[in-house]
């Protein structure tokens, strides 16, 4: 009688484990579903970017200096392509050849823009501010990822500040050729401003004693806040 019940007790077992295990495989199989459609909706958003920022290449190549807004106006989607990018990342790695071609794809669009700028600069007389950062994220630069925050919080907060981030070990001519121009050496983090090279991390306050026209920036926006809030209590 004992021996009949501890087999019920086994096959109990059993079955509430073999319910168990296929339940959270399916609801796994589900979750991977719903992330697999998250990250093709991500890459399709990517696409459309690609294709605005590269019509936005053009169109502003043939437009006057008189229609140019310098601070903002080349290629915003950059950004926005940084930021999906940064999430498909994290959502399946680095290393996934998706990934690293939308990557490659992206590193290219940053340097036309690079390049547009240089050329509206020639064109129209103005320059704007601008830091190319060089990361690397195989584990081998603890202060990168932070390096990342920092750039990113800076570039919300000026937007006449311009930053183009590269893998340093990104496979790609085009980007083995910025850092032969720029003369950067495998010291990472490494920002390139106003063509010096900067090794280690920096800090917010570090990047703006040694770019200390962001200072004024924002003295003159807080000047401005501060009429316009002044106007505002007036009326």
């Amino acid at each position: 009688m004992r021996a009949k019940i501890e087999t019920k007790k086994y096959i109990l077992a059993f079955v509430i484990t073999a319910t168990v295990f296929f339940g959270a495989l399916m609801i796994s199989g589900r979750f991977e579903q719903s992330r697999l459609a998250e990250v093709k909706s991500v890459e399709n958003k990517i696409s459309l970017d690609i294709l605005s920022s590269e019509t936005q290449f053009a169109l502003l190549k043939e437009s006057s200096c008189k229609v140019i807004d310098h601070s903002t106006a080349f290629s915003e989607e950059l950004n926005s392509l940084a930021q999906k990018l940064a999430y498909m990342e994290d959502t399946l790695s680095e290393k996934n050849a998706e990934v690293v071609n939308l990557k490659k794809y992206y590193s290219l669009l940053q340097i036309k823009d690079y390049l547009l700028v240089a050329q509206v600069n020639e064109k129209c007389g103005v320059k704007p501010i601008t830091v190319i950062y060089f990361y690397s994220n195989k584990g081998d630069c603890d202060d990168c990822k932070r390096e990342g925050y920092v750039l990113t919080k800076l570039r919300e907060e000026y937007p006449e500040l311009r930053i183009y981030a590269f893998d340093y070990n990104l496979d790609l001519s085009a980007v083995k050729t910025m850092k032969s121009i720029q003369g950067v050496r495998n010291t990472l983090p490494a920002l390139v401003i106003s063509d010096e090279p900067y090794y280690g991390f920096k800090s917010p306050e570090d990047i703006e004693k040694i770019i200390p026209d962001l200072k004024k920036f924002r003295e003159a926006r807080d000047k401005a806040a501060a009429e316009a809030a002044a106007t505002s209590t007036k009326k």
